[in-house]
């Protein structure tokens, strides 16, 4: 055997920008069911991974932030998992290391060159990788956090049980960072271009990242679809990991109905790597519709 094969960078352009898809990492997770769907619609998960000639049991679950050069500025959405699982035992049978900073060098990205940092949400897959040691790992960067997401983890008030851990992380990390950060709302513009959508649900103030330059348009979905066939082809069930369950899936709905309609290029966190491709309606439901060579050409 010759170790893993596959690639860990993904480049290209849109409009004048150039954009980097880095997988920080990936795990192998053990059952779609109970994570999708919930414990009683276990047959039904089973018989749509079959169809999707997916195995049910066992699925792979990447982590890719996302790097946008706009010619002026190089920003960063999210930082993958970092050094969390090396730092905290409870994450260590959860988590994997992160390899951002390894792959971002790959890309030709120093730490250092990066001006903005994007944390579309708080979960510690997103924020494990901007400290490590309690040292900011971009040193030069701004920071920017949804204002209702940013609230919602410092005050820690209605936290569910499964995320109290998760609280204490954004607190220890995220916080320290408060004084070199922009706090948006939906809508808001971060760099001329980029611009934030509101997808709250899996987390209380996620946000995705509609990115548009020379009329080419590309939106970064964050943790809205948690799987390529699960969440898009049954988008009413829920997600164990959503902190608010009805929510998101309303969020779902509404943003695969946009993506759909407006045939836009999405990019997600979790999706097959290089997690780009589209959307589009299908047997009642939604398909995903990975990229081919389109953006060779």
């Amino acid at each position: 055997m010759q170790g893993e094969m596959q690639p860990a960078v993904y480049r290209f352009k849109l409009g004048g920008f150039e954009i980097a898809n880095i997988m920080d990492s990936k795990v192998i997770r053990e059952g779609l069911t109970p994570s999708f769907g919930g414990e009683q619609l276990g047959a039904e998960v089973k018989a749509l991974a079959a169809a999707n000639r997916i195995d049910s049991n066992r699925y792979e679950h990447p982590f890719i932030p996302t790097v946008v050069n706009t010619g002026k500025q190089l920003v960063l959405f999210d930082a993958g998992n970092g050094a969390l699982r090396r730092e905290h035992e409870q994450l260590r049978a959860r988590l994997p290391d992160g390899q951002l900073v390894e792959r971002m060098r790959q890309a030709g990205y120093k730490p250092e060159d990066v001006d903005v940092v994007v944390i579309t949400h708080g979960h510690p897959d997103h924020i494990g990788g901007l400290t490590q040691g309690g040292n900011p790992v971009f040193p030069k960067a701004r920071y920017v956090f949804g204002a209702a997401e940013f609230d919602f983890w410092k005050r820690g008030e209605n936290v569910r049980e499964a995320r109290k851990f998760n609280r204490e992380l954004f607190v220890k990390i995220c916080e320290p960072l408060a004084d070199r950060a922009s706090f948006i709302k939906p809508g808001d513009e971060v760099v001329p271009g980029i611009r934030s959508v509101d997808a709250a649900g899996h987390s209380p103030g996620l946000m995705a990242y509609h990115i548009e330059s020379e009329g080419k348009q590309f939106l970064i979905s964050a943790d809205t679809f948690g799987h390529y066939v699960m969440s898009l082809q049954r988008p009413e069930w829920q997600l164990d990991v959503d902190d608010d369950k009805p929510k998101a899936v309303a969020t779902r709905k509404r943003m695969l109905d946009m993506i759909a309609t407006d045939k836009l290029f999405i990019g997600g966190f979790h999706m097959p790597f290089p997690g780009i491709g589209w959307i589009e309606k299908a047997q009642g439901g939604y398909r995903w519709v990975p990229h081919g060579y389109q953006l060779n050409l």
